[in-house]
């Protein structure tokens, strides 16, 4: 069993910050690929940033230079830093991850419940 929980979403103002989280716990024998995906209302759920566990990244275009994925492998977390936040950035935010449970060669995609990030003054 495995549970991948966000946590840090809540109201900012725009030009605001937030650091959002996402910790997996369970029986983990290691966690390849992390990811950030939003969906807002009345759309599809979009990428955000990904992260190897070598730690390359990989961002939306429209959260360019605003936003910064980071892990701790250690914690089995994966952190979502947040800049410059505008309006359009609201939407609720979900973690994925790719976790290999031990004994076995398989890899599966564990999927958070999301966290409501509300960009508004």
């Amino acid at each position: 069993q495995v549970q991948v929980v966000e946590s840090g979403g809540g109201l900012v103002q725009p030009g605001g910050s937030l650091r959002l989280s996402c910790a997996a716990s369970g029986s983990i024998r290691r966690i390849y690929d992390m990811g950030w995906y939003r969906q807002a209302p009345g759309k599809e759920r979009d990428l955000v940033a990904t992260i190897t566990s070598s730690g390359s990244t990989r961002y939306a275009d429209s959260v360019k230079g605003r936003f910064t994925i980071s892990r701790d492998n250690a914690k089995n977390t994966a952190y979502l830093q947040m800049n410059s936040l505008k309006p359009e950035d609201t939407a609720v935010y979900y973690c994925n991850m790719n976790i290999a449970p031990p004994l076995q060669l398989n890899i599966n995609q564990y999927w958070g419940k999301g966290t409501l990030v509300t960009v508004s003054s």
